[in-house]
């Protein structure tokens, strides 16, 4: 059943287009995010301490009061500061699908039962994409033909020198393809 809720509220947060990032923009001032609109963005995985002190940080741009759960009219009002239009039955109804003991609230846990399943969703997104672009399933690398034949699929025809000139930019190590790291990287 919680399973059941996670997965509503997540797709529910997907459409309204939120992508809770738990990544910060690139900043001389790596203590504190930028904005509240600099949570919007692909979401890229921290470890450890890190990452619960951003997951914290975040959860209090939605606690606007500080008393450590995140209310309808609070989930509203972020919303409506990003430029989001959110009925306050939405917003209940996407609490009331994450809230695990019932009190129409979302607590810190509630909140990391989220961004856990927000961050699964992404990466699986990411791998689906990923192996789109591979010229040959399970090779682990992208290829300039093989961005050159997707691209070409998506409607972008691009010579094969410009797909060259694109990998080279996010490929780190130096070897003329994008291996899946790389490809986080271009992607974030």
């Amino acid at each position: 059943m919680a399973t059941d809720r996670v997965s509503k509220s997540s797709k529910w947060f997907s459409n309204k287009g939120l992508r809770l990032s738990l990544h910060r923009r690139r900043s001389k001032s790596s203590s504190t995010l930028s904005s509240p609109n600099s949570l919007m963005s692909p979401y890229t995985p921290k470890k450890g301490r890190a990452r619960e002190d951003e997951l914290k940080e975040v959860f209090r741009h939605f606690d606007s009061d500080g008393d450590g759960r995140i209310s309808a009219l609070e989930l509203r009002a972020y919303f409506r500061s990003i430029g989001e239009s959110m009925s306050h039955e939405e917003a209940q109804s996407a609490i009331n699908d994450l809230d695990a003991d019932q009190d129409n609230m979302l607590d810190f846990q509630d909140f990391l039962r989220l961004m856990k399943r927000e961050a699964n969703d992404y990466d699986d997104d990411l791998k689906m994409a990923f192996e789109m672009f591979e010229m040959e399933k399970g090779s682990g690398y992208i290829t300039p033909k093989g961005l050159q034949r997707m691209l070409h699929r998506l409607g972008d025809a691009k010579s094969y020198d410009d797909c060259v000139a694109m990998i080279h930019v996010f490929d780190i190590d130096g070897n003329g393809v994008l291996d899946f790291h790389e490809f986080n990287q271009m992607m974030a």
